[in-house]
């Protein structure tokens, strides 16, 4: 039997979504905060700028990271190429011109006589989809000859509140010919990840049954949202005079490749089992979905999952250590199965704490989310004193900054600031040391410096990495794939050879 692991400290990881490192500009929430918690430790230790966006994470050069590759790079160790870059290359190279999935599903759809039904988020936004591989999708269909009828999803979130109109109007052009948008939905009922079904049957009766609103052209549908006072996320569904639902014999692709927020709509369309909410007469469909969204869909993949392995929840599990993941509903996926490199399944040894997001239309309106009863909770949970490793995280700052209500954003970051101030006490009190970071920037820009307008988006800031120590500092710069082989060489682990990320500590002699 081998011998325990022999720790030399305990520690806890907290993630403060959408904490970036910025200018002290206007919009700077951050900057205009009362943070007296996250100053003092800004100040009296130092703080290691890590890369968080393009080929640090693995995308594309100028790419803004998000909350799934960022949580995907830090439980890995590693800079972990994402399937945005992978689909990209694919283009490039050619081969996705010949991916199975696809050719199979349009050879299908044209001996069945139907058309090729697309849906995506409709933006160049890169965190969940993007419009160059939906109009590449346009091109490899125009070459069997297969028409095209496009759900577009619009974003206004990852991109500025009102740029569809350009979008749109590119999708239009290379669909002529060969087919047309047939409905228009904002991604806040088309790409709901809060189980708020009521959205999800808004999108999908849209796209099924051709819902209730209608406009003679997208572009006028768009304009009817605006003077409604709709931003593009909040768009409402509305049909296409013109276009074609979705019917048997057609083909279905989801062109999103991130899988979070793509799940719902795809579940509702699939499954057979489906009872949230009433599909009607919903015909069995032929679907395909660009990446796995949930290997329980039972859908092909264009480009299937490629499992992470050898991260750091694995390999402390292989230790015969324990470890606790925590956040609320809204990032709990991230701290489980994007940390844990795609895989589902809890470890030996890891327990999971999952607090319900509150039940708000949209965050601005209660910014401190759930935090304080996360906070509690994992105190609770350090006070047993047998846990080794805890991640979690705070997604206010992220949420409440997607927004793009700055004043709300404001409190989201004093309600994370409060909380950090109740769980280092909590951690020096059980016996663990606290380090500090973030997945990618987001609050530290909330107008968009061209047009003093809102700005919704992430950042392609550097984040804060911080420990709470006088034992050690850490370096002045690093990448995201470095957190892990820190976190290992700070609890006295042996060197995790899969990790290429480096230990980013300097100790205190």
């Amino acid at each position: 039997m081998d011998a325990p692991v022999k720790l030399k400290n305990r520690v806890v990881l907290a993630i403060l979504d959408g904490w970036g490192l910025g200018p002290n500009t206007p919009g700077n929430a951050i900057a205009r905060a009362d943070t007296p918690n996250m100053s003092d430790l800004l100040r009296r230790y130092n703080v290691c700028k890590l890369k968080a966006s393009g080929e640090a994470i693995g995308l594309p050069p100028g790419q803004m990271g998000n909350s799934e590759v960022g949580h995907l790079n830090l439980g890995a160790g590693r800079t972990v190429f994402q399937d945005f870059l992978r689909i990209n290359r694919s283009i490039t190279d050619g081969t996705f011109f010949q991916n199975e999935t696809i050719t199979s599903l349009l050879r299908r759809t044209k001996e069945h006589n139907g058309e090729l039904q697309i849906l995506g988020l409709l933006s160049d936004g890169g965190v969940h989809s993007h419009i160059e591989h939906i109009l590449a999708l346009f091109k490899l269909a125009r070459s069997y000859n297969v028409n095209i009828s496009l759900h577009a999803f619009l974003d206004g979130r990852d991109t500025l509140p009102k740029s569809a109109k350009e979008y749109i109007i590119n999708a239009e052009k290379a669909l002529e010919g060969i087919g047309k948008i047939s409905s228009i939905s904002g991604r806040y009922y088309s790409m709901d990840r809060d189980r708020r079904w009521e959205r999800t049957k808004m999108a999908f009766d849209n796209i099924m049954w051709t819902g209730p609103i209608r406009a003679d052209t997208a572009v006028q549908a768009l304009e009817n949202a605006y003077a409604a006072g709709e931003t593009d996320e909040f768009v409402t569904p509305t049909f296409i005079e013109g276009g074609r639902p979705i019917r048997k014999g057609d083909g279905v692709l989801f062109m999103n490749f991130r899988p979070d927020r793509a799940r719902q709509l795809t579940e509702a369309l699939s499954s057979k089992n489906f009872s949230e909410f009433d599909t009607g007469q919903r015909p069995d469909l032929d679907m395909a979905t660009l990446t796995c969204y949930d290997s329980r869909f039972g859908l092909p993949a264009a480009y299937p999952l490629e499992m992470v392995k050898h991260g750091l929840g694995e390999y402390v599990s292989s230790l015969g250590l324990k470890q606790m993941r925590v956040a609320e509903t809204e990032k709990y996926a991230h701290v489980t199965y994007f940390f844990s490199g795609g895989n589902e399944q809890e470890y030996d040894g890891e327990r999971r704490l999952l607090i319900p997001s509150p039940k708000v239309l949209t965050y601005d309106t209660k910014p401190e989310m759930s935090a304080i009863p996360l906070t509690n909770g994992t105190l609770w949970n350090l006070d047993k004193g047998d846990l080794d490793l805890v991640i979690m995280n705070y997604a206010n700052l992220d949420m409440v900054g997607h927004t793009g209500k700055i004043d709300a954003t404001v409190k989201a970051v004093e309600a994370v600031d409060y909380c950090v101030g109740l769980l280092l006490k909590g951690c020096k009190e059980s016996g663990y040391t606290l380090f500090i970071t973030a997945d990618h920037g987001n609050a530290e820009q909330m107008l968009d410096p061209n047009s003093a307008g809102p700005f919704t988006a992430h950042t392609l800031n550097p984040v804060p990495f911080l420990i709470i120590s006088d034992e050690v500092t850490v370096k002045d710069e690093g990448i995201l794939g470095d957190v892990a082989p820190t976190i290992l060489d700070y609890m006295g682990l042996k060197e995790n050879q899969f990790m290429t990320g480096k230990s980013l500590l300097i100790w205190e002699n």
